[in-house]
């Protein structure tokens, strides 16, 4: 996906207009509509503040293909614990992420049976 491609779908995910981006990164509609288009590339300035505005990383927008991830994170302690691991022997990181995508699974089946028990 490209640059472009990559804004028009964040601002519709949004429901933005052009003009509430153009705002938000101090640029007019028809330079968003450039941009969305691929007709023009946003300088790094401009692509700083679309990360911050999406709250998406600056690999994500510029890197085809990278996963996407916030920019800013609620809770920073998780990556700094995250920075331990590191130190991990590969059997240990294997344990650790098997725990983790449990705990998520976990919750993924308790919040389907909340909306089967709301319905």
């Amino acid at each position: 996906m490209t640059l472009g491609e990559k804004l028009k779908e964040l601002r519709t995910e949004k429901n933005w207009k052009q003009e509430t981006v153009a705002k938000e990164v101090c640029a007019d509609a028809r330079q968003i509509s450039l941009y969305e288009n691929d007709k023009i590339t946003p300088s790094n300035e401009t692509i700083i503040k679309f990360a911050q505005v999406y709250n998406v990383s600056i690999d994500y927008l510029l890197i085809n293909d990278y996963p996407r991830r916030p920019l800013f994170l609620k809770d920073n302690s998780i990556i700094e614990k995250l920075q331990f691991v590191e130190l991990l022997t590969e059997k240990e990181k294997d344990s650790i992420f098997n725990i983790i995508e449990g705990l998520a699974f976990k919750n993924k089946i308790q919040s389907a049976l909340e909306v089967v028990k709301q319905s």
